[in-house]
Protein backbone atom coordinates (compact mmCIF):
# COMPACT_ATOMS: atom_id res chain seq x y z
CA UNK A 1 0.00 0.00 0.00
CA UNK A 2 1.37 3.28 -1.01
CA UNK A 3 1.00 6.43 1.37
CA UNK A 4 -1.27 8.23 -1.12
CA UNK A 5 -3.63 5.10 -1.23
CA UNK A 6 -3.74 5.57 2.71
CA UNK A 7 -7.39 6.41 3.95
CA UNK A 8 -7.11 9.39 5.67
CA UNK A 9 -7.66 10.11 9.30
CA UNK A 10 -9.79 12.15 10.75
CA UNK A 11 -8.73 15.61 11.65
CA UNK A 12 -5.08 15.72 9.72
CA UNK A 13 -5.66 17.55 6.55
CA UNK A 14 -6.45 20.82 9.07
CA UNK A 15 -4.12 20.21 11.70
CA UNK A 16 -0.46 20.68 10.04
CA UNK A 17 0.96 20.91 13.75
CA UNK A 18 -0.13 17.67 15.05
CA UNK A 19 -0.76 13.74 13.94
CA UNK A 20 -4.03 12.04 14.48
CA UNK A 21 -4.61 7.80 13.77
CA UNK A 22 -7.59 5.98 12.94
CA UNK A 23 -7.74 2.51 13.74
CA UNK A 24 -9.84 0.14 14.53
CA UNK A 25 -9.16 0.10 18.45
CA UNK A 26 -8.41 4.00 18.73
CA UNK A 27 -9.15 7.26 17.34
CA UNK A 28 -7.29 10.20 17.86
CA UNK A 29 -3.98 12.28 18.35
CA UNK A 30 -0.63 9.92 18.29
CA UNK A 31 0.19 11.17 21.54
CA UNK A 32 -2.63 10.17 23.19
CA UNK A 33 -2.14 6.65 22.00
CA UNK A 34 1.26 6.68 23.21
CA UNK A 35 -0.05 8.17 26.72
CA UNK A 36 -2.28 5.06 27.44
CA UNK A 37 0.35 2.47 26.03
CA UNK A 38 2.49 3.80 28.28
CA UNK A 39 0.14 3.63 31.32
CA UNK A 40 -0.71 0.42 30.04
CA UNK A 41 -3.91 1.11 29.39
CA UNK A 42 -3.70 -0.32 26.05
CA UNK A 43 -2.07 -3.14 25.02
CA UNK A 44 0.85 -2.39 22.42
CA UNK A 45 0.58 -6.06 20.85
CA UNK A 46 -2.79 -4.51 19.63
CA UNK A 47 -1.81 -1.87 17.83
CA UNK A 48 -1.43 -2.48 14.02
CA UNK A 49 2.09 -0.01 13.58
CA UNK A 50 2.24 -0.87 9.77
CA UNK A 51 -1.11 1.19 9.73
CA UNK A 52 0.56 3.91 12.17
CA UNK A 53 3.10 3.94 9.99
CA UNK A 54 1.65 4.40 6.74
CA UNK A 55 -0.97 6.89 8.00
CA UNK A 56 1.79 9.33 9.12
CA UNK A 57 3.91 8.75 5.94
CA UNK A 58 0.72 9.96 4.04
CA UNK A 59 0.20 12.78 6.46
CA UNK A 60 3.21 14.18 5.55
CA UNK A 61 2.79 13.41 1.82
CA UNK A 62 -0.95 15.77 2.10
CA UNK A 63 1.07 18.53 4.02
CA UNK A 64 3.43 18.77 1.06
CA UNK A 65 0.95 18.63 -1.76
CA UNK A 66 -2.46 20.11 -0.92
CA UNK A 67 -0.39 23.55 -0.01
CA UNK A 68 -1.59 23.67 3.48
CA UNK A 69 -0.37 26.93 5.02
CA UNK A 70 2.22 25.43 7.56
CA UNK A 71 3.99 27.46 10.18
CA UNK A 72 6.54 25.42 11.14
CA UNK A 73 9.99 25.70 9.80
CA UNK A 74 11.52 22.97 7.78
CA UNK A 75 13.38 22.13 10.49
CA UNK A 76 10.65 21.84 13.09
CA UNK A 77 9.08 19.07 10.09
CA UNK A 78 12.00 17.24 10.10
CA UNK A 79 12.11 17.05 13.84
CA UNK A 80 8.39 15.27 14.04
CA UNK A 81 9.57 12.80 11.16
CA UNK A 82 12.92 11.80 13.24
CA UNK A 83 10.40 11.77 16.62
CA UNK A 84 7.69 9.64 14.63
CA UNK A 85 10.91 7.17 13.62
CA UNK A 86 12.08 7.09 17.21
CA UNK A 87 9.01 6.28 18.53
CA UNK A 88 7.99 3.70 16.12
CA UNK A 89 11.00 1.67 16.52
CA UNK A 90 10.87 1.57 20.39
CA UNK A 91 6.95 0.71 19.96
CA UNK A 92 8.19 -2.13 17.36
CA UNK A 93 10.70 -3.56 19.99
CA UNK A 94 8.32 -3.49 22.84
CA UNK A 95 5.49 -4.96 20.90
CA UNK A 96 8.23 -8.21 19.96
CA UNK A 97 9.07 -7.78 23.62
CA UNK A 98 5.31 -8.34 24.97
CA UNK A 99 5.15 -11.03 22.91
CA UNK A 100 6.50 -13.03 25.69
CA UNK A 101 5.10 -15.50 28.19
CA UNK A 102 4.23 -13.58 31.06
CA UNK A 103 3.77 -16.99 33.38
CA UNK A 104 6.84 -17.79 36.04
CA UNK A 105 10.35 -16.53 35.19
CA UNK A 106 12.77 -19.83 35.56
CA UNK A 107 15.52 -19.12 33.79
CA UNK A 108 18.59 -16.36 33.62
CA UNK A 109 17.35 -15.62 29.78
CA UNK A 110 13.59 -15.02 30.50
CA UNK A 111 14.75 -12.71 33.40
CA UNK A 112 17.21 -10.27 30.77
CA UNK A 113 13.84 -10.65 28.48
CA UNK A 114 11.94 -8.75 30.62
CA UNK A 115 14.15 -6.58 31.58
CA UNK A 116 14.66 -5.56 28.22
CA UNK A 117 11.18 -4.82 27.81
CA UNK A 118 11.01 -2.72 31.11
CA UNK A 119 13.37 -0.65 29.49
CA UNK A 120 11.38 -0.06 26.57
CA UNK A 121 8.79 1.25 28.58
CA UNK A 122 11.21 3.24 30.25
CA UNK A 123 12.45 4.81 26.80
CA UNK A 124 9.31 5.48 26.04
CA UNK A 125 8.63 7.35 29.32
CA UNK A 126 11.71 9.24 28.58
CA UNK A 127 10.68 10.26 25.39
CA UNK A 128 7.44 11.78 26.48
CA UNK A 129 9.12 13.55 29.70
CA UNK A 130 11.85 14.62 27.41
CA UNK A 131 8.89 16.42 24.76
CA UNK A 132 7.03 17.65 27.32
CA UNK A 133 9.68 19.34 28.71
CA UNK A 134 10.64 20.51 25.38
CA UNK A 135 6.99 22.25 24.81
CA UNK A 136 7.19 24.16 28.23
CA UNK A 137 10.80 25.59 27.53
CA UNK A 138 9.53 27.33 24.45
CA UNK A 139 6.44 27.99 25.63
CA UNK A 140 8.30 30.21 28.57
CA UNK A 141 10.87 31.25 26.01
CA UNK A 142 8.23 33.00 23.80
CA UNK A 143 6.65 34.08 26.99
CA UNK A 144 9.71 36.01 27.71
CA UNK A 145 10.37 36.86 24.58
CA UNK A 146 8.17 40.20 25.09
CA UNK A 147 9.44 40.91 27.89
CA UNK A 148 11.17 43.90 28.29
CA UNK A 149 13.47 45.23 31.19
CA UNK A 150 12.85 49.17 32.13
CA UNK A 151 15.76 51.46 32.15
CA UNK A 152 15.54 54.02 34.98
CA UNK A 153 18.61 56.34 34.98
CA UNK A 154 19.34 58.43 38.21
CA UNK A 155 17.43 61.55 38.05
CA UNK A 156 19.43 65.02 38.02
CA UNK A 157 20.66 66.40 40.94
CA UNK A 158 21.15 63.12 42.41
CA UNK A 159 24.17 61.53 41.30
CA UNK A 160 26.69 62.91 44.03
CA UNK A 161 24.27 61.83 47.01
CA UNK A 162 25.97 58.71 46.18
CA UNK A 163 29.20 58.00 48.75
CA UNK A 164 32.35 57.59 46.65
CA UNK A 165 34.39 54.66 46.79
CA UNK A 166 37.71 55.05 48.34
CA UNK A 167 40.05 52.23 47.65
CA UNK A 168 43.10 52.55 49.87
CA UNK A 169 44.83 49.13 49.34
CA UNK A 170 47.36 48.83 46.96
CA UNK A 171 47.34 45.39 44.62
CA UNK A 172 50.60 44.40 46.38
CA UNK A 173 48.76 44.06 49.27
CA UNK A 174 45.48 42.16 47.89
CA UNK A 175 47.82 39.89 46.07
CA UNK A 176 49.45 39.26 50.07
CA UNK A 177 45.84 38.30 51.23
CA UNK A 178 44.91 36.74 48.13
CA UNK A 179 48.00 34.39 48.27
CA UNK A 180 47.30 33.38 51.94
CA UNK A 181 44.00 32.64 51.62
CA UNK A 182 44.46 30.41 48.78
CA UNK A 183 47.38 28.56 50.70
CA UNK A 184 45.08 27.67 53.55
CA UNK A 185 42.58 26.57 51.23
CA UNK A 186 41.91 22.81 50.93
CA UNK A 187 42.66 21.40 46.95
CA UNK A 188 38.69 20.61 45.85
CA UNK A 189 37.59 16.90 46.46
CA UNK A 190 36.86 15.28 42.99
CA UNK A 191 33.25 14.10 42.72
CA UNK A 192 32.59 10.47 42.29
CA UNK A 193 29.34 10.28 39.94
CA UNK A 194 27.49 7.35 40.26
CA UNK A 195 26.82 5.00 37.14
CA UNK A 196 25.27 2.21 38.46
CA UNK A 197 22.10 3.16 37.03
CA UNK A 198 23.35 3.22 33.42
CA UNK A 199 22.31 0.28 31.15
CA UNK A 200 25.39 -0.37 29.07
CA UNK A 201 25.74 -2.78 26.74
CA UNK A 202 27.80 -6.19 28.10
CA UNK A 203 27.98 -8.04 24.88
CA UNK A 204 28.90 -6.15 21.76
CA UNK A 205 28.90 -7.50 17.57
CA UNK A 206 32.74 -6.08 17.59
CA UNK A 207 34.02 -8.33 20.45
CA UNK A 208 31.62 -11.80 19.29
CA UNK A 209 33.48 -10.70 15.95
CA UNK A 210 37.16 -10.92 17.43
CA UNK A 211 35.48 -14.66 19.14
CA UNK A 212 34.40 -16.12 16.14
CA UNK A 213 37.49 -14.89 13.57
CA UNK A 214 40.16 -16.58 16.29
CA UNK A 215 38.57 -19.63 16.46
CA UNK A 216 38.03 -20.17 12.23
CA UNK A 217 41.80 -19.01 11.94
CA UNK A 218 42.64 -21.77 13.96
CA UNK A 219 40.62 -24.35 13.20
CA UNK A 220 39.62 -23.63 9.45
CA UNK A 221 36.37 -24.87 9.48
CA UNK A 222 33.56 -25.26 12.52
CA UNK A 223 30.23 -26.00 12.54
CA UNK A 224 27.68 -23.18 14.19
CA UNK A 225 26.95 -25.13 17.08
CA UNK A 226 30.74 -25.65 17.41
CA UNK A 227 30.44 -21.93 17.63
CA UNK A 228 27.78 -20.99 19.96
CA UNK A 229 28.92 -24.11 22.50
CA UNK A 230 29.98 -21.86 24.97
CA UNK A 231 27.20 -19.16 24.73
CA UNK A 232 26.06 -19.08 28.70
CA UNK A 233 23.10 -17.07 27.39
CA UNK A 234 20.58 -16.21 24.78
CA UNK A 235 21.59 -12.82 24.71
CA UNK A 236 25.44 -13.96 23.85
CA UNK A 237 23.89 -16.54 21.06
CA UNK A 238 21.70 -13.88 19.18
CA UNK A 239 24.97 -11.25 19.52
CA UNK A 240 27.66 -14.25 17.90
CA UNK A 241 24.98 -14.90 15.05
CA UNK A 242 25.16 -11.50 14.16
CA UNK A 243 28.92 -10.93 14.53
CA UNK A 244 28.89 -14.52 12.24
CA UNK A 245 26.30 -12.31 9.62
CA UNK A 246 28.47 -9.39 9.76
CA UNK A 247 31.79 -11.00 8.97
CA UNK A 248 30.10 -12.85 5.78
CA UNK A 249 28.98 -9.51 4.85
CA UNK A 250 32.59 -8.55 5.10
CA UNK A 251 33.93 -11.94 3.50
CA UNK A 252 36.03 -12.87 5.78
CA UNK A 253 34.49 -16.29 5.78
CA UNK A 254 32.06 -18.60 3.94
CA UNK A 255 28.75 -20.11 5.20
CA UNK A 256 27.80 -23.30 4.08
CA UNK A 257 24.81 -25.75 4.55
CA UNK A 258 25.08 -29.58 4.62
CA UNK A 259 21.61 -30.68 5.62
CA UNK A 260 20.76 -29.13 8.65
CA UNK A 261 24.31 -28.64 10.02
CA UNK A 262 25.92 -25.20 8.79
CA UNK A 263 29.76 -24.54 8.09
CA UNK A 264 31.49 -21.22 8.63
CA UNK A 265 35.10 -21.61 6.78
CA UNK A 266 37.36 -18.84 7.63
CA UNK A 267 38.73 -16.60 4.70
CA UNK A 268 40.58 -14.19 5.98
CA UNK A 269 44.28 -13.81 7.00
CA UNK A 270 46.16 -16.39 9.12
CA UNK A 271 46.28 -15.40 12.31
CA UNK A 272 49.81 -16.02 14.18
CA UNK A 273 48.02 -16.45 18.00
CA UNK A 274 44.82 -15.63 19.48
CA UNK A 275 46.39 -12.32 20.33
CA UNK A 276 46.24 -11.23 16.46
CA UNK A 277 42.48 -11.20 16.50
CA UNK A 278 42.03 -7.51 17.01
CA UNK A 279 44.55 -6.89 14.15
CA UNK A 280 42.34 -8.88 11.33
CA UNK A 281 39.11 -7.48 12.31
CA UNK A 282 40.22 -3.49 11.76
CA UNK A 283 37.41 -3.43 8.96
CA UNK A 284 34.67 -4.50 11.24
CA UNK A 285 36.07 -2.18 14.16
CA UNK A 286 33.91 1.03 12.75
CA UNK A 287 30.31 -1.69 12.96
CA UNK A 288 27.63 0.72 14.20
CA UNK A 289 25.29 -1.81 14.35
CA UNK A 290 23.09 -2.72 17.43
CA UNK A 291 24.49 -3.49 20.62
CA UNK A 292 22.98 -5.65 22.54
Amino acid sequence: MSPQDTAEPAGTAEAPGGFAVSLDNFEGPFDVLLNLIARKEMDVTRVALAEVTDEFLAYTFRLAESGVDDPRTEEQRLDERTGFLVVAATLLDLKAARLLPSGEVESREDIEALEARDLLFAKLLQYQAFKRAAADVGRRLAEERVHVPRDVRRGEGFEDLAPRLEFSMTPEALAEIARAAFGQAKPPVPLEVGTGHLHTSRVTVAEECETIAARLAESGTLTFAELIADADSRLVLVVRFLALLELYRRNLLLLEQEGETVLARWTGEALADDDDAGAVLAEVDDYEGTEA
